[in-house]
């Protein structure tokens, strides 16, 4: 029978992975294993698992219909854990006796007595399968022919993925922004509301606004927020704040966070969007919206919601506009667009009509159309077209699963089914890590192991695939690793996942609803949520897998006190515990015991050490312990863990040192947070050397501890191929007696050449080394060379082709940068200098006086920022001419009296003498607005004549304080731009003209005798 284009059913994969167990376990590993061999029962285990195979496709298609057929599936898939379970025991005890070299002497009896308590439990296991198989003839189950499609052809180019075509919007679109840019409504603020049912495209739609250049350039400040299922003004309003500044809000009272949001929009035009906005409590929106009434007129709020209530609970009066469905011919164009379906190929004519029939069936839902496109996508095999529209899943009762939606989860591979619905745990619009969900993945055996291939990367295509299904969407935000799914999916995701899957958000007071069969649980700490409760009904569930606490954004809800997390130990059979969301203050010695243990997260704990016995978890994959900040050591049996994949001890800040033997962790291919180099053999550099597949960054301490450069070379920092980010620390202790020494440490901890970050501190040698200027390190993008304090002259470092961000800082005997910072004496072939460089930051260069250019100089031509801090004996020249800057920065440089740069293109203006308060200005903060601050400095006639040449027309503000040297301020001088001037304590400024300006539409001066 020719295979269809279906995927395989939810539990084929399941059944496969089982088998494959079974296939890889030496039944002569251990007695147990040998016991159950000789009775036959994994003859029978593989027999009954392989009966149940063919009928599966038409168990899952039958269950929607058939409740004893559904019964069938949820018994099977029951025995399918069991199974599993037993046999990674099995596997796992096996390997453990295999890697220790003298078992340890036990009791003879009480083994006799475990082995029979395993035949016993895998005889009960083969019972119920062997019943369930003979159960399937008596359900009329028939065989099936069936196979996943090919994944492969799903890795679609990232331009793909990232498509932004939207069909039959514009009217939508112009209707918006007409709305948000009017400004005859009498009111200071508007809410404007988007309704329509859920997948018509309402979020879309509302980001096609937010990013409109006419939006952009009328609001001075914008903001968006996903409000989800349940509005709490308290948690939207900091979410708001983090939003507008970028950086985390701490407050815990309302009160404050409205008063702080207040001093935020006072006297802005702001829009704030709101998506997916469910709530219609009009008294908490009255509270809410207190804090929008201070904006200037033409303030908005444009929010998204599926409800038709909220916008009357928001406001009567404002507008409210309804987005209806897809007309049919936009949702062919975009159907066409999806399935790559070309109008000249010779397909057309013949998948045509096919195509718009399955159009018909999406009903003008854009987020159906694209998922059924997105799944014929390059297929142009009638038979395909004909099978997704004569599917039976068209003909399935009415259920809350949009029917399109349903027949693209039908054709899902088998294996993507089970890791879209391990989805499930998640909260709804929960934006998600792509690599932190891999490690879940990883954790709970969902990966099909490919030949030559490692599990993260095969993970990775499983998310590339979903995203391209559009089953995944990407974030709005600018990480390219984070990902939400839509609310319709999620939905979908639930309903597939009933019965083992359980998210503690739907928990009443009795938490009496986890049944039995949970095997996959997710809790989300909020406000007076039954901890208890739910800790003693996981008890219940006694094979329960995951605990999953999920942490959301903006939310610092108080993390749960007492020991009811303790109760979670019970669970012998867990894979994924997750205690981030519990104060722990130690850790006990049980923990041993979850020997199925892979992923463990003990973030945020304040014990100050962890006990020995976890080093038992020999299964264990990944070990969080994020902001453990108390923690002092780490296990000393750390190396017996060694399927250790990631280990993450970022902001462990107590940390001495590093455990003995860490060259043993070969698999580790994660090392967040510092290795901190110990002054013994066992614990120090050379540890590194075996540690070939680390990634993305590698963090090293305490490198006064390296004692020489043969040290330092058998760490094998070059060798780590796959490092982006490399930081290198020394602590300052103690006088340096041998500077040769410390330079050919340096030397000889250089860096593979796919490297892009480096950050060198501390560094006690006097010059650094040549390769730190290397062209050939073509991906180094951001370079800081951090107090560097016996280093007289910077390394050339003009020739780096791609670096963008260089910072110096604290180099305290450098007197001078000369020419050789700009081109290297060992490269034949010289280009621009810095030629892709938008960031120079100077700090801290105590003595530095001069600094130097080549005749007909041309570099920095990208250079946007440039900023130089406390340089206090800076007199030299600065650049002629930088014709993409658009912020400058001096600060406390006493005896610099140049001229400032040319540039044409600048925003943000910054000069300022020295003073006690050193705060970031208002002008210079990141999310300050563009602006000038000239302030007790004699760079001020500078400054002035630096604005006079400026051509930019982004310079509404120009502030002058205290400054008390002689000069004049030409009408000529001020930016166009210009909107406001304030001009305090300068007694000896005059104007040297009638001061006429068209835009300028404020002037304070005071405290200024002239």
């Amino acid at each position: 029978m020719a295979a269809k284009l279906q995927g395989r059913a939810y539990l084929s994969s399941f059944v496969d992975a089982v088998l494959n167990k079974l296939s890889s376990l030496d039944v002569n590993s251990t007695p147990a294993a040998k016991k159950l061999a000789d009775q036959k029962l994994f003859r029978r285990l593989r027999a009954s698992l392989r009966a149940t195979r063919p009928v599966l496709d038409d168990a899952e298609q039958k269950q929607m219909i058939d409740q004893e057929v559904k019964k069938w599936l949820v018994d099977l898939q029951d025995a399918l854990y069991m199974a599993d379970d037993l046999l990674d025991e099995l596997s796992t005890k096996a390997a453990i006796a295999s890697a220790t070299p003298t078992p340890t002497q036990r009791d003879p009896d009480s083994d006799d007595d475990e082995e029979m308590g395993v035949v016993d439990s895998m005889r009960d296991i083969v019972d119920k399968l062997e019943s369930i198989v003979e159960e399937k003839d008596d359900l009329g189950l028939k065989q099936e022919h069936v196979e996943d499609p090919d994944g492969m052809s799903w890795r679609i180019e990232s331009s793909l993925l990232e498509s932004s075509d939207i069909y039959g919007r514009d009217n939508d679109k112009e209707t918006i922004i007409g709305l948000l840019l009017d400004d005859t409504r009498d009111d200071k603020l508007s809410v404007i509301s988007v309704e329509g049912i859920g997948g018509v495209g309402k979020t879309t739609l509302a980001q096609l606004v937010y990013n409109d250049t006419k939006v952009v350039g009328k609001f001075s400040l914008r903001a968006w927020v996903c409000v989800a299922t349940t509005f709490d003004p308290f948690h939207v309003t900091k979410a708001i704040i983090e939003d507008i500044t970028s950086s985390p809000c701490n407050m815990v009272n309302f009160n404050s966070l409205q008063t702080e949001l207040k001093k935020k929009l006072t006297d802005k035009t702001f829009l704030i969007v709101l998506d997916d906005v469910w709530g219609n409590q009009q008294d908490l929106w009255e509270k809410f919206l207190k804090s929008f009434l201070c904006g200037n007129k033409g303030s908005k709020i444009l929010l998204t919601s599926r409800n038709k209530n909220v916008d009357s609970a928001v406001s009567t009066n404002n507008p409210h506009y309804k987005l209806d469905i897809l007309s049919p011919n936009y949702c062919w164009l975009m159907f066409l667009k999806q399935s790559s379906l070309l109008t000249n190929s010779e397909q057309y004519a013949t998948l045509e009509p096919i195509g718009r029939k399955i159009v018909e069936k999406c009903k003008g839902l854009p987020l159906a159309v694209k998922i059924l496109g997105s799944l014929l996508r390059n297929k142009c095999d009638v038979g395909d077209w004909e099978q997704i529209l004569e599917s039976e899943i068209w003909q399935l009762p009415e259920s809350k699963i949009v029917p399109a939606l349903r027949v693209s989860y039908h054709y899902l591979p088998s294996h993507l089914k089970r890791c879209f619905v391990y989805c499930s745990l998640y909260p709804e619009d929960y934006e998600f890590d792509k690599y932190e969900l891999i490690m879940l993945w990883m954790a709970e055996d969902l990966l099909q192991p490919m030949e030559n291939n490692i599990l993260e990367n095969i993970g990775c295509t499983y998310v590339n695939e979903l995203v391209a299904r559009s089953f995944f969407q990407s974030s709005c935000c600018a990480n390219c690793y984070k990902f939400v799914i839509h609310d319709l999916m999620h939905s979908m995701a639930r309903f597939f996942a009933k019965g083992f899957y359980f998210r503690a958000d739907e928990l009443r007071k009795n938490a009496t609803e986890i049944e039995v069969n949970t095997r996959h649980l997710s809790f989300t700490p909020k406000h007076m949520h039954p901890i208890l409760e739910l800790s003693k009904a996981c008890t219940e569930a006694i094979h329960m897998r995951t605990f999953l606490c999920v942490l959301l954004p903006h939310i610092d809800e108080p993390l749960v006190e007492g020991d009811s997390w303790l109760l979670l130990l019970q669970l012998r059979l867990l894979r994924v515990l997750s205690l981030n969301c519990f104060v722990l203050s130690s850790l006990p010695d049980s923990v041993s015991e979850l020997i199925h243990l892979r992923y463990l997260d003990l973030s945020f704990s304040s014990f100050d050490k962890l006990p020995e016995s976890l080093c038992n978890l020999y299964n264990l994959q990944t070990l969080k312990l994020y902001e453990c900040s108390v923690l002092k050591m780490l296990p000393s049996r750390m190396q017996d863990l060694v399927n250790l994949y990631h280990l993450d001890i970022r902001k462990a800040y107590s940390l001495k040192e590093m455990p003995m033997g860490m060259s043993k962790l070969t698999h580790l291919n994660y090392l967040l947070g510092r290795y901190i180099v110990g002054k013994h053999e066992e614990n120090g550099i050379r540890e590194l050397g075996t540690l070939e597949n680390l990634k993305w960054s590698l963090n090293i301490s305490n490198l006064q501890n390296v004692n020489s450069s043969d040290e330092a070379l058998e760490a094998k920092i070059g060798n780590k191929k796959d490092i982006d980010m490399l930081q290198l620390t020394w602590l300052p202790e103690g006088d340096v007696d041998d500077f040769q020494t410390e330079r050919d440490i340096l030397d000889k901890l250089q860096p593979h050449r796919n490297l892009k970050k480096l950050f060198i501190d501390g560094y006690r040698g006097d010059i650094l080394p040549d390769w730190l200027g290397l062209c050939s390190y073509s991906n180094m993008t951001m370079l800081g060379l951090f107090g560097c304090k016996n280093c007289s002259k910077l390394p050339s470092l003009g020739q780096l082709p791609s670096l963008k961000h260089l910072e110096l800082y604290g180099f305290f005997e450098l007197r001078s940068i000369g020419c050789e910072f700009y081109k290297s004496s060992n490269s034949f072939q010289q280009e621009m200098p810095f030629k892709s460089l938008e960031t120079l930051i100077f700090q801290n260069m105590l003595r530095w006086k001069e600094w130097h250019f080549p005749d007909e100089f041309n570099g920095f031509p990208q250079l946007k920022i440039l900023s130089i801090i406390n340089c206090p004996m800076l007199t030299g020249d600065l650049p002629d001419h930088l014709p993409s800057l658009e912020r400058l920065c001096i600060e406390r440089c006493e005896y610099l009296a140049c001229s400032l740069p040319r540039a044409p293109k600048l925003q943000r203006l910054y000069v300022k003498g020295s003073e006690t308060d050193y705060s970031i200005p208002r002008v210079w903060s990141v999310s300050g607005e563009p602006g000038v601050l000239i302030e007790e400095t004699q760079l001020a006639k500078s400054a002035l004549e630096c604005l006079a040449r400026s051509q930019s027309t982004h310079i509404p503000l120009l502030n002058i304080e205290n400054c008390w040297s002689d000069m004049s301020l030409p009408g000529d001088y001020l930016p166009a731009s210009l909107q406001k001037l304030v001009i305090l304590r300068c007694s000896v400024l005059k104007f040297s003209e009638q001061l006429q300006h068209k835009s300028l539409t404020q002037m304070h001066v005071k405290m200024c005798d002239s």
